[in-house]
């Protein structure tokens, strides 16, 4: 039954929401069930661009007036904002988009008819929102594209007399639909009234004009033609709307007559049965895109349904597009809503290939890198044609027709090159079969030399010759050098200043850069490197994607190369040092200024070579976020700059914002890359850098082991070297590898060594680790007065260092301990946790947001809200999948097995406990294997009591060995097992895991 209307006045079952403000509000929610509206987005809607100061209280106030009078799980809240669940069949819109799905399938006039009925007048026209309007009127746009399918399916079985008054009242009330138009043009000509069709084509003529200085389109001015000579055919079925996505094509595509013949008969000859792939392959240059685009404009209309365009960027700038994004990027294409596509990659090949099977597509697949690229992305079913370009030849691909495709002949490539320059090509033959030769018939260097002609009327082309040069072509071996004589050409026209920039963009070892790098790398003032970087815009030798973004085309950066191997040594040198200067500098201010010292003391506190560059940054962390993916390339051209020690120093500044951002992986991967540099240039103090460093990756990857043998190399070199600060900060590094693999009592005594050696040197910025696990040490070991002094020490540190990371992580230890001694209601805990959550999402610190996650679903569990629990259980769980922190992926995901077992759910609390045991036996982590079992065995109590059994003594194995208190509990449960208190579910479920 429909309690909610938005297809016209806002609706509620029981006329229950009176107020102007609750009705926008609930119009939004509406509007977008079952999306998750942010607190910002509902303000907007209400105040539009005045809110007020109390704008997010008195939303806060709409949302609970909402809730009094609405089903108590209507409107649900999450971190990110409000969401409205209702029953598909509760929503107005929602019936409405079933039904018309169904009609479209069906083609059935009646169910049209029947969505139709729904509307009771323009969506949601009383309410006074700006933004609610803007997503009303999409709906009155779906309305009228589904009304005139309703009438296009009346008109081809034949009911015109019952849609004549309709239409015409349409018409009337949208006078500037010209389907509408047309619709009702038919429908009087069919009913013998072909002068009154002529009239309302007239009308449509003069309403246009009047109101947009327009005529009508073709397809309306070829219905009138065809009524006007009584010719109009007879009613044929609609036919689904059609997607047209490919680039546009080249108006001058010359040539290619043998290679078209080929590719447009094995079309023709394939069998019926199956989808047809051809698969055009050549050189860079060779006009792969621009064929397969042509045969896609001679063969389209065999294919009417849908025209599809992915680039999957095989040999770019770019990393070549995942098959997964790929077929978002297709599927998209066909219109298929962002929330429709499922996450899980298998699944999302099959609604592709779903959907494909309905309909008769062509798809461009453009530089494609590999066959496996394409294995899941090539269509199956009949009816399909696949149009692939690459620059390998793809033989892993089977069932694929293959074509490879050569230069153009001499009379292709004059041709070409007149079509693009005009008719002075003509008027010089000789001259430009010069062209051509010196081009060696490739399509790109044809193009850019043309281009070049026809921007500059007063050259002949003879001068053209003369600009391309007489000594480099002859000597260039590979076809594709003509590519870079092409270049040159471009090249040769740009001041000094940008030539001079494109040289050294050649030895960049980044994939893309932005004009402080390009100053630092060129050693220009920042002005003058911008304007070299639009000169090499402006002729194309350089793209910018996004604003202050710049990369070379593969083509392009090869080409820079060739011209970076000319550069001499001294100012290879010097560029490369000034840029990973500038890029380290750059890393060290996302730091807080505490954590900025200790960098200092470790790198010797070199000076910045370009300060001016450093004060133009605005947001440090938004620009190295950009910068990451270039980390690794920098830190392995350091050697190649004469520097070695920026192998490790980049690494060095980069670690905060990395580490406390999640990325372990990345933490692991850099320093691994900067160890063997560091070791072959003998620097001890750079070693044991990267040796402490790297363990902090390989701990939070779940690898303590190997981190555990880097930490003890670090302490034994920083001891050697005398560095008992430094000490000091490894063996609290050290603490916490223990406390990763449950080794809580070895963690504390190790951060008490720590701290001691830090007060010994006089040093307490490096017990920052030492005060953590301190804290959580004698947490896990019951010791929670003790542990509740030590998050103090650690809030101060923290707020001394100016470090807000440091503060919200003491903030989650202090209130974890007071959940678990019960000391602070649960309200008041949840109040404080979602405070650190919006701090922690503010600052993109994933690691805390994800801890903040679980301990709001272990409150809400605790309150019996289990549903609610499971979405901040699944959201911490994504946020260690997603950071690789496989020792909290652990734990959280045993603090949801808890939550199922709670909601009763023993099978998937099992499942997921099983999940965590896989993960911590390979990760070494005991603490979680002993809580998963025990897990186990609460699930199993009452239906499997020799499992549960041998479930609990697994745990209690592994709990006094760590001589934690949990082993307590499971001693006892074992103590009365065979008496009358039988196991039972359920039981001890507060006390047995924590």
């Amino acid at each position: 039954m429909i309690r909610y209307g938005v297809l016209g006045p806002l609706a509620v079952a029981g006329d229950a929401v009176t107020a102007g403000r609750d009705r926008v509000v609930l119009a939004m929610l509406l509007l977008h069930a079952d999306r998750v509206l942010t607190a910002g987005e509902l303000i907007d809607a209400v105040w539009g661009d005045g809110p007020p100061s109390t704008a997010r209280g008195q939303l806060q106030t709409c949302v609970s007036r909402l809730r009094r009078v609405l089903p108590p799980d209507a409107i649900g809240t999450s971190p990110a904002g409000y969401r409205f669940a209702a029953h598909p069949e509760e929503l107005d819109a929602e019936v409405f988009a079933r039904l018309v799905a169904e009609a479209r399938e069906r083609r059935d006039p009646a169910l049209f008819r029947q969505a139709l009925d729904l509307w009771r007048g323009p969506a949601l026209a009383e309410i006074d929102s700006a933004a609610v309007r803007r997503h009303a009127a999409v709906w009155d746009e779906r309305r009228m594209t589904v009304t005139e399918e309703w009438a296009e399916l009346e008109l081809a079985t034949g009911a015109e007399p019952d849609l004549l008054s309709e239409l015409a009242g349409l018409v009337e009330r949208f006078p500037l639909r010209e389907r509408l138009r047309g619709q009702l043009m038919v429908a009087l000509f069919r009913a013998g009234r072909q002068a009154d069709a002529l009239a309302e084509f007239r009308r449509a003529r003069d309403a246009l004009r009047d109101e947009l200085g327009v005529d009508p389109g073709r397809e309306l001015r070829d219905l009138h033609q065809q009524i006007l000579v009584g010719q109009l055919p007879g009613a044929e079925l609609p036919t689904p709307a059609r997607v047209r996505c490919l680039p546009r094509t080249v108006g001058d595509f010359t040539g290619r007559q043998a290679v078209l013949d080929r590719l447009v008969r094995t079309v023709e000859d394939a069998e019926p049965t199956g989808p047809v792939v051809l698969a055009i392959e050549g050189m860079a240059g060779s006009g792969k895109t621009t064929v397969a685009l042509h045969v896609a404009s001679l063969l389209g209309d065999r294919y009417p349904d849908a025209h599809l365009f992915v680039d999957l960027y095989g040999h770019s700038d770019k990393q070549p597009l995942d098959p997964a994004a790929a077929v978002l990027s297709l599927l998209r294409q066909l219109g298929v809503s962002p929330d429709a596509v499922p996450m899980e990659p298998r699944d999302r090949v099959a609604l592709w290939r779903s959907e494909v099977a309905r309909r008769r597509v062509l798809v461009v697949f453009d530089n494609a890198y590999t066959s496996a690229q394409l294995t899941d992305l090539l269509p199956t079913s009949p009816g399909a044609l696949a149009l692939v370009t690459s620059r390998r030849r793809l033989v892993g691909l089977d069932g694929v027709h293959p074509v490879s495709l050569p230069v153009l002949t001499p009379a292709e490539a004059a041709t070409m090159l007149a079509r693009i320059a005009g008719e002075r090509v003509l008027a010089e033959p000789e001259a430009a079969a010069e062209v051509v030769r010196r081009c060696g018939g490739l399509p790109l260097a044809l193009r850019l030399a043309g281009a070049r002609l026809a921007h500059r009327p007063r050259w002949r082309v003879s001068d053209l010759v003369r600009r391309l040069g007489a000594s480099a072509l002859p000597e260039l071996a590979a076809e594709d050098r003509s590519v870079a004589d092409a270049f040159t050409l471009s090249y040769g026209h740009l001041p000094e200043n940008a030539k001079r920039v494109f040289r050294l963009l050649g030895l960049y070892p980044g994939g893309s850069l932005d004009a402080l790098a390009a100053a630092a790398l060129t050693g220009l003032p920042l002005t003058d490197a911008r304007d070299a970087l639009d000169d090499l815009i402006d002729v194309h030798l350089l793209e910018e994607p996004e604003p202050d973004v710049h990369h070379l085309h593969d083509l392009l950066r090869e080409f820079a190369a060739a011209l970076a191997a000319d550069v001499p040594d001294a100012e290879r040198r010097e560029a490369l040092t000034g840029v990973l200067d500038f890029q380290l500098h750059a890393a060290a201010a996302t730091m807080p200024a505490a954590f900025r010292e200790l960098s200092d003391r470790d790198l010797g506190g070199p000076q910045a070579r370009r300060p001016d560059l450093l004060a133009e940054i605005t947001d440090p962390a938004a620009r190295f976020e950009r910068e990451r993916p270039n980390l690794p390339a920098l830190v392995g051209v350091a050697a190649a700059a004469g520097h070695p020690e920026y192998a490790w120093w980049i690494p060095r500044v980069a670690w905060w914002y990395l580490f406390t951002r999640g990325f372990g992986l990345e933490v692991a991967a850099l320093f691994d890359r900067a160890m063997p540099l560091v070791e072959a240039s003998g620097d001890r103090a750079g070693l044991a850098t990267v040796a402490n460093y790297l363990a902090s990756g390989y701990t939070r990857v779940g690898e303590p082991g190997r981190a555990t043998e880097l930490l003890q190399l670090a302490i034994r070199l920083r001891a050697e070297l005398g560095q008992q600060s430094a000490v000091a900060s490894a063996m609290g590094n050290l603490a916490a590898v223990y406390e990763s693999m449950g080794r809580f009592a070895e963690a504390v005594e190790q951060s008490l060594e720590a701290r001691r050696v830090a007060a010994l040197a006089r040093d307490r910025t490096r017990d920052l680790a030492a005060l953590k696990y301190l804290c959580v040490g004698c947490a896990r070991l019951g010791r929670h007065a003790e542990a509740l002094y030590f998050a103090r020490l650690l809030l101060m540190s923290g707020i001394d260092q100016n470090d807000e990371s440091v503060v919200l992580d003491s903030l989650i230890q202090a209130y974890r301990i007071r959940r678990w001694q019960g000391s602070l209601p649960v309200a008041t805990l949840r109040r404080r946790f979602e405070v650190v959550l919006r701090r922690a999402q503010r600052l993109r610190v994933l690691p805390i947001e994800g801890e903040t996650h679980s301990e709001l679903a272990q409150l809400l569990r605790s309150e019996g809200r289990f549903a609610e629990a499971g979405v901040e259980h699944r959201a911490a769980v994504e946020i260690a999948r997603q950071t690789g922190d496989r020792r909290h992926e652990a734990e959280f995901l045993t603090e949801y097995a808890r939550t199922c077992r709670a909601a009763g759910d023993l099978a998937r609390s099992r499942e997921l406990c099983r999940e965590v045991l896989d993960l911590a036996r390979t990760a070494r982590l005991g603490y979680e294997t002993a809580r998963a079992e025990a897990e186990i065995a609460e699930s199993l109590a009452g239906t499997d009591p020799d499992r549960a059994r041998r479930s609990w003594t697994a745990a209690l194995a592994a709990y006094r060995a760590m001589n934690v208190p949990e082993r307590f509990a499971v001693e006892r449960r074992l103590a009365r097992w065979g008496g009358e208190d039988q196991l039972r579910p359920g039981a001890g479920r507060e006390t047995m895991v924590r």
